[in-house]
């Protein structure tokens, strides 16, 4: 469900957008939209992989390998 949102403009900027609006074949409200929904679609992206990111540090990653010891390391 859609919500109006109120924004205060100097007469001058809501001109030119009306006209940038005109334009791009759009509204002056979907030219406002766009960018505020991109932003919340970055952060929430944002979030998830960093939430992933942590969720992996936390696990721990299998990188190969086993343990070595002294005797092994200077054989190497």
């Amino acid at each position: 469900m859609k919500q109006n949102l109120t924004v205060r403009l100097d007469r001058e900027t809501i001109r030119k957008a009306k006209v940038l609006a005109a334009k791009r074949g759009t509204s002056v409200s979907a030219l406002v939209a766009e960018p505020i929904t991109e932003s919340v679609r970055s952060e929430e992206a944002y979030e998830a992989s960093r939430r992933t990111a942590l969720e992996l540090l936390q696990r721990g990653l299998r990188l190969g390998g086993g343990r070595l010891n002294r005797d092994a390391l200077h054989e190497r």
